[in-house]
């Protein structure tokens, strides 16, 4: 009888009918709750520090020491997610967990006045003008001219009103002015931002699951604090960049080459500066790319030619005076020069002509050399987007967030530096308590070493030196 019952025992346990947990299936629960628990804890604590941050008091300067030091220690909380995402086995219950935090964060600053910028004001400002039938860069918006359309909620916040006409390429205009036409709260313009940056980090999902990546590794631009107080709070146009430049990344993936092109036009006409992915996300011999690229630039500009081709830049010319583009003041290579031998911007040209020769080299290197894997073309994309943003050295911590598109998609190596690079960037709100050339010096040590030093780290350890 007892060996019947042994017998029987065993049947049961070798039956494939038996409803029990698989040994494999255990593993990977077990390891999506060691994910899951440590996720919850740092978005919970990210959380409160968002809440937190919207302490910050902008007519009181010496605050911003206090919201740097908030953001850093988000940016720190935010490092060891994406860690625990990158190196997790993380299932269904991971991504939930990141949408839901994601969402979370920028629902708790969406709401707030905007803390960090006024940029915002000038957005609802050419919509207005355009939804009056006037080319927003016609005017000033201190011209008589636009007297009818003051108000006292819209137009004293808006910075440069006085001689300076609007900056922002067409696209940009034409989105103003949609978003205007539903409403002119400054909080319905920065819901707009989020849902256009919302659209960016689902292509960058998708992109994701078509490389056989975990689509969690959303996470790295979802929860990353830059793209949270420069788009949810402050509402800064560089969600639309995040938006057009993922859609453009998985519409190369997706052999869609006419797409491509207009998506990367459709980015270049919010700001100039995605222009330069243009050689990592052409195709060879592909003719539809180019030509739906210049076809949509096309198209984009035509609308506002009314006030000739020189106006249609706007303020362009004079911002890049204004922030030292044209003077070299602002470029952090030459200043560190001029820094460690003590000549004054002797090196400007010298240095105009490099960064020129550097960007061409690297646009060369995409066009030439073939791609060895489907993700190579994402991984040059990254390359120059970010050897661009390190050469202009910007004076302004929101044109590095559309930077974090490329978190996701990024080889093993490029991560942790352009992670560190995004999260330094937030130092350069030590700006409004003074941007001497010295205290600049010391910004961008900051701001730019760290991740310098990451990188060399990083290929050294590939390479077995460490």
């Amino acid at each position: 009888m007892k060996e019947g019952r042994v017998g029987a025992l065993r049947v049961v346990a070798l039956s494939p009918d038996v409803d029990a947990p698989r040994g494999g299936e255990v593993s990977t629960h077990r390891a999506a709750v060691w994910t899951n628990l440590p996720l919850l804890v740092l978005g919970l604590a990210s959380l409160a520090l968002y809440v937190y941050g919207l302490g910050f008091d902008k007519t009181h300067k010496l605050q911003i020491v206090w919201f740097i030091k908030v953001a850093l220690a988000q940016c720190a909380l935010y490092a060891l997610a994406a860690w625990l995402v990158w190196r997790g086995r993380g299932r269904r219950s991971t991504l939930l967990l990141v949408i839901v935090f994601a969402a979370l964060f920028r629902l708790s600053v969406l709401f707030a006045p905007p803390l960090l910028s006024d940029d915002i004001y000038r957005y609802v400002w050419d919509g207005r003008v355009q939804a009056a039938g006037i080319n927003p860069y016609r005017y000033v918006p201190a011209d008589d001219a636009l007297r009818f359309l003051r108000d006292a909620d819209v137009y004293p916040n808006i910075n440069r009103r006085d001689f300076a006409p609007t900056i922002y390429p067409p696209l940009a205009q034409m989105i103003f002015f949609l978003a205007t036409r539903v409403s002119e709260r400054i909080v319905w313009m920065k819901a707009v931002m989020v849902l256009f940056e919302v659209a960016g980090l689902y292509a960058l999902a998708a992109l994701l699951a078509s490389f056989k990546l975990p689509r969690q590794r959303v996470l790295l631009a979802a929860w990353h604090p830059l793209a949270v107080w420069e788009i949810a709070s402050s509402g800064h146009v560089d969600a639309l960049v995040i938006c057009f430049v993922a859609l453009a990344l998985l519409a190369r993936r997706r052999g869609g080459d006419a797409l491509t092109g207009a998506l990367l036009a459709a980015a270049v006409l919010v700001k100039l500066f995605p222009l330069v992915l243009w050689p990592a996300l052409y195709r060879r011999r592909s003719w539809r790319m180019p030509l739906a690229f210049c076809v949509t630039l096309g198209a984009g500009y035509l609308p506002y030619l009314s006030v000739g081709a020189r106006h249609v830049l706007g303020y362009l010319p004079g911002y890049a005076s204004e922030e030292g583009l044209r003077s070299g003041e602002r470029f952090f290579l030459p200043q560190l020069a001029g820094g460690l031998s003590g000549e004054a911007r002797g090196a400007v040209a010298a240095y105009m002509f490099f960064a020129l020769v550097l960007m061409l080299a690297l646009a060369a290197w995409c066009l030439l050399r073939r791609e060895r894997d489907e993700r190579e073309y994402a991984g040059r994309a990254a390359v120059l987007a970010s050897a661009f943003t390190v050469l202009l050295s910007p004076h302004y911590t929101w044109y590095f967030a559309w930077l974090v598109v490329f978190l996701c998609v990024s080889g093993a190596r490029f991560v942790a530096p352009l992670l560190c690079l995004t999260a330094a960037a937030f130092m350069l709100y030590g700006t409004w308590l003074g941007d001497a050339p010295a205290e600049m010096l010391r910004l961008n040590i900051s701001i730019y070493l760290p991740p310098a030093l990451l990188l060399v780290l990083s290929y050294r350890r590939r390479a077995g030196v460490c």
